[in-house]
């Protein structure tokens, strides 16, 4: 301790320590369940601050220290979370899925919740009614249709008031029908851009007054495909990346209102999205009857068939448990610090990364071999037939 003792930089490190430890005790206002994980965290930077100095010196310690106090402050900051309080929160697309479930969810934590559900007298809206708190409301919100996005706007301003609304979850979308890029009918590619992408935009737009008002949160339920090409999702793929820039580009202008917005990334999860077999019947029909003759002939119908029948086993591949999902908006709506963007579900984040930082021959090799048990267009497989021959 003689560099301590010794130096007038030792002596302001040691009081910095201090007074960073005390404040930060003073500061723990969390619950008794959190506080000894919050305590490490903020004990830390005192500790390692008064280690430094006695062995690396008055200068080397005061370095340390100011790291580690980055560092911490940084890792506090993502973990505390607001008062829920009288927060209002609205939610797109709440008959099934992700929607209805963060409906439940938000409203058993004590939020006012603004469901927007397709149909008000359908069985989602009914099972909202009858499982939730008086808290919350049903709003009947296709969010293609300017008319009952303005009705939204006046009836939800009308009950918060001067509360304002504390945050949007743009969370309706259609999955459409995944097929190869190339037989899609430019009808897919423009109902997803509407619903998924315009629709999103056509509400922020709408209530960003409330949330500019109360400083709140603008969440927007992406997908994993709106940040990585996946094969066969050409129209919904498109459409959620362009909801993902949009964020980027809204939490960047908004910053300056004290409007905060965050991206989320689900991987695959069990959501009802993909549709009934009546429905799948309807679009393979469209999809056929849509195809030029060439196209139809190199791919071959049983081909076509097969998309069907491959992605109404979906389901079996995807995790049940949207908990990740709803943690990730519960922290997007309420972290001091939320992040701009959440990889809930498994394979999200190590995939994104896959395709961020690695050659993109990597993970076009990576993502074929993920798909080498999917059926070959009946062209490719006749030209690997008269190969063999030869």
């Amino acid at each position: 301790m003689d560099a301590l003792s010794g130096s007038p930089l030792g002596w302001l490190c040691l009081g910095i320590t201090a007074l960073f430890g005390v404040t930060m005790l003073c500061m723990d206002k969390r619950i008794l369940a959190e506080r000894a994980n919050v305590l490490v965290w903020r004990l830390l930077p005192a500790l390692l601050g008064l280690l430094s100095v006695a062995t690396l010196g008055a200068g080397g310690g005061l370095v340390v220290f100011c790291a580690v106090c980055l560092v911490s402050s940084a890792y506090l900051g993502g973990r505390v979370l607001l008062p829920v309080g009288d927060k209002a929160v609205l939610i797109t697309g709440s008959d099934t899925g992700i929607g209805h479930a963060l409906a439940k969810y938000l409203d058993n934590l004590g939020f006012v919740v603004f469901a927007g559900v397709l149909n008000k007298d359908g069985p989602g809206a009914e099972e909202l009614r009858q499982t939730c708190s008086q808290r919350l409301s049903l709003l009947q919100l296709d969010v293609t249709n300017v008319t009952q996005v303005k009705e939204a706007y006046l009836e939800v301003s009308e009950k918060v008031q001067n509360t304002g609304l504390w945050g949007v979850v743009n969370n309706a979308g259609i999955l459409g029908f995944p097929a190869d890029g190339e037989l899609l009918p430019m009808s897919m590619y423009r109902r997803c851009m509407e619903v998924n992408f315009f629709g999103a935009v056509e509400l922020s737009k709408t209530f960003l007054p409330l949330l500019r008002k109360s400083q709140g949160r603008l969440v927007n339920i992406s997908s994993m495909a709106g940040g990585i090409p996946l094969p066969r999702f050409a129209a919904y793929g498109a459409s959620k990346a362009a909801l993902s820039m949009f964020s980027g580009v809204m939490r960047q202008e908004l910053s300056k209102w004290g409007v905060k917005v965050a991206a989320i990334h689900p991987s695959g999860f069990r959501t009802g999205i993909e549709g009934t077999p009546d429905l799948w019947d309807k679009q393979t029909k469209e999809l056929m009857e849509k195809l030029q003759a060439d196209t139809k002939q190199d791919y071959g119908e049983d081909y076509l068939l097969g998309l069907k029948s491959y992605f109404l086993h979906m389901p079996m591949h995807c995790d049940a448990d949207l908990s990740p999902v709803l943690n990730a908006v519960l922290h997007a709506l309420l972290a001091k610090r939320p992040h701009g963007l959440y990889t809930p579900g498994k394979g999200a984040y190590m995939s994104l990364c896959i395709f961020c930082y690695f050659p993109l021959w990597f993970y076009d090799f990576f993502m074929s071999k993920m798909a080498s048990t999917e059926s070959v267009p009946s062209a490719l497989r006749t030209s690997e037939a008269e190969s063999k021959d030869l």
